[in-house]
């Protein structure tokens, strides 16, 4: 009771415009006005898949693990490991070097310690991504991504790069993967069904 009372006597006094330093400047010290002018950026988890490097949005990344030989499924395409069982949860493995066509110079996919499974949590169903290794997180304000490249799509498919970023001289590939993984291409699509 006490602790209610005291709050409003500990509150400093607003300012008047007129006697912030800025205010001849038309500018306001308001935290709520800086938020609308400047637009925060969307974190992503950024991986390498060969030489290059991609990026997810982190709100799709569960948990990232080390890679462990799944249970081989029979019939499956290529690019489909397999399954895990994560926790009693059976998970999908997909492997985005072989979906991607990302080989090193033998035409392999080379498993090694850097070699990891992010798992993603994709229309509320559970799925796994081989990547080569995982980088960063970083942060990218939507003024520094530009558009894909249109191109033939009979020629490179880029209906799952939502962009391109300039990182440090370095781009960037960001990928839709939650259409990517509930496309019915992956062939994941009735275990991805919405609820």
């Amino acid at each position: 009771m006490e602790t209610l009372q005291a709050a409003p006597q500990t509150q400093p006094a607003a300012r008047s415009d007129a006697a912030h330093p800025s205010a001849g400047f038309g500018l306001r010290n308001s935290p709520a006005r800086q938020v609308r002018h400047v637009p925060p950026g969307r974190e992503y988890l950024t991986f390498r898949l060969g030489s290059e490097e991609y990026g997810i949005d982190i709100l799709k990344v569960q948990e990232i693990r080390s890679y462990e030989p799944p249970t081989k499924i029979a019939n499956a395409p290529s690019y489909l490991k397999g399954v895990v069982n994560l926790r009693g949860v059976i998970v999908p493995i997909v492997d985005l070097r072989v979906k991607f066509n990302c080989f090193n110079e033998d035409g392999q996919t080379e498993i090694n310690s850097f070699t990891v499974v992010i798992v993603l949590n994709v229309r509320g169903r559970v799925v796994g991504a081989v990547v080569d290794s995982v980088s960063d997180v970083m942060q990218l304000a939507e003024s520094s991504i530009q558009p894909a490249p249109e191109m033939s799509t009979s020629v490179v498919d880029t209906t799952y790069i939502t962009g391109i970023a300039n990182v440090n001289d370095r781009l960037l590939i960001l990928m839709d993967i939650e259409s990517l993984m509930g496309s019915a291409e992956m062939g994941l699509i009735n275990s991805l069904a919405t609820n």
